[in-house]
């Protein structure tokens, strides 16, 4: 296990309990990406009561959280693996509860190790407004394994 401050270490292909993706987390999110062109991936959520902030409002923080996963999915699908090393994240409107949200993000350009990528979250709707947005570069790790469980 790696120190607090330690930045390369492997990561595991074991994350079905994570708490965005994982599809055997009881009290995760349980959203399901999928890819998205050629450099993206996509996903969809309806904002839960049990999520928010302010009451009726999803938390800033799951927010961040969905955009955050989508940044890694886009990695992915990619054949990359990595962890968000910057971010700078926009929020443009609250999201009320029982909102349908489409996530989606995708990766801009690599240098080595380094990845820039953007996500953001719009409304499923016709009119798709957009209500929060990320601009990260992701730092690229080593992956344990060969293949998930």
């Amino acid at each position: 296990m790696p120190s607090v401050g330690e930045f390369n270490f492997p990561l595991s292909w074991k994350t079905k309990d994570c708490f965005v993706c994982g599809p055997d987390n009881a009290n995760g999110m349980q959203v399901v990406f999928v890819s998205d062109g050629d450099h993206g991936c996509r996903g969809e959520y309806t904002a839960r009561a049990e999520h928010c902030g302010w009451p009726g409002l999803l938390h800033g923080g799951i927010a961040f959280t969905l955009m955050d996963e989508a940044l890694a999915y886009a990695l992915y699908f990619h054949g990359l693996y990595g962890v968000t090393a910057k971010v700078e994240t926009r929020f443009r409107k609250p999201i009320p509860a029982g909102t349908k949200l489409v996530i989606r993000a995708w990766t801009v350009d690599q240098r080595r190790r380094l990845v820039d990528a953007r996500a953001e979250i719009r409304v499923d709707s016709d009119d798709a407004e957009l209500v929060a947005e990320a601009d990260a570069t992701m730092y690229l790790q080593e992956i344990e394994g060969s293949g998930g469980d």
